[in-house]
């Protein structure tokens, strides 16, 4: 089985961020439970990094930032981020979803993982880790969050 550590994360926000539990698991038992699911160590102490990475960020809402520039991409990042993603990106920002510093931010995270390409289904789930982790996020985590779990919508003819 060929774990990365984007499958770590993605497994992690999808069974322990949404919980209602009133007791959050530590650490040590989220490795575990991570261990027992299959995920190899490597892989699980490299998401715990990134996750600390994320929390470490400073609060890119804060920054100003002039609404107007237009974001162009190293060469680097455009083979990581391919036009659609980034033009999800550009879609998130127009729709007010993504502030330009927090677009950074979820550009950054991004780039902090080690796979090769990233397709827009992990983009999204980036940009939901990141909105999470933000502060007066809320809106723009739901906002998300419900379109990419909604089933479309049926049509009556």
């Amino acid at each position: 089985m060929k774990e990365n550590v984007l499958d770590v994360l993605m497994y992690l926000f999808e069974n322990y961020v949404d919980e209602d539990t009133e007791i959050e698991p530590d650490r040590t038992q989220l490795q575990d439970k991570l261990l027992e699911a299959g995920f190899p160590g490597a892989e699980i102490d490299k998401a715990f990094e990134w996750l600390e990475n994320l929390a470490n960020q400073e609060d890119a809402i804060g920054h100003p930032v002039n609404g107007t520039a237009l974001r162009v991409y190293t060469d680097r990042e455009a083979e990581r981020l391919d036009a659609r993603a980034r033009g999800f990106l550009l879609f998130l920002e127009q729709n007010g979803v993504l502030g330009a510093a927090t677009r950074e931010l979820v550009v950054d995270r991004i780039m902090d993982l080690e796979a090769e390409d990233i397709s827009l289904d992990q983009l999204k789930w980036v940009t939901l880790m990141v909105l999470f982790n933000q502060p007066d996020q809320e809106a723009a985590y739901t906002w998300l969050e419900s379109m990419m779990f909604e089933s479309p919508p049926e049509f009556l003819h």
